[in-house]
């Protein structure tokens, strides 16, 4: 087992997922901006966590990718081993000889046992604990955040014909 840049990643985003799951389906374009992370790079990490149920993708307006399960059922492992490709065995004894093959078999297995001891919601937890701000309602590009400006109402004539009508009276 490794932690590679695409578990990395992973872990990332669906920490911010969980984080702002409450508020409904969060956009993949969303967690770009606060992750940076490219949005075709992130396309592909979601696209194999929901092949393994680890989130869900609602399409349409409001959509968004909501948790495959709740986050206290979701590893580190699990999110770990969705994106990332194992090694062939084949592969891994041409290289090593018979006693680094054996150690790096133990090292995997007690990083894979420490990975699945960590769950998502510990790590959730663990954001909001050291003081990480959730934005109440996500940002969706297509909706203004602003109030929609009220045309403004005024009683000076529109018009010359109407001028000289309000100047005669």
């Amino acid at each position: 087992m490794r932690m590679s840049t695409k578990g990395r990643f992973a872990v990332n985003a669906l920490i911010d997922l969980a984080l702002r799951e409450p508020a409904g389906p969060v956009a993949l374009a969303a967690i770009c901006a606060r992750q940076q992370i490219s949005l075709s790079y992130l396309e592909q990490l979601f696209s194999r966590l929901r092949r393994h149920g680890l989130v869900e993708s609602t399409r349409g307006p409001g959509g968004g990718y909501t948790l495959g399960r709740s986050a206290g059922e979701i590893t580190v492992a699990d999110i770990v081993i969705a994106v990332d490709e194992p090694l062939p065995d084949a592969a891994a004894e041409d290289r090593d000889d018979g006693v680094s093959r054996d150690l790096w078999q133990r090292l995997n297995a007690i990083m894979l046992e420490h990975m699945a001891a960590i769950t998502l919601k510990s790590l959730v937890d663990e954001q909001i604990a050291d003081g990480v701000t959730v934005e109440a309602k996500p940002l969706r590009r297509a909706i203004s955040a602003r109030p929609p400006v009220a045309p403004l109402r005024t009683t000076v004539p529109n018009s010359v014909f109407a001028l000289a009508r309000s100047l005669a009276r």
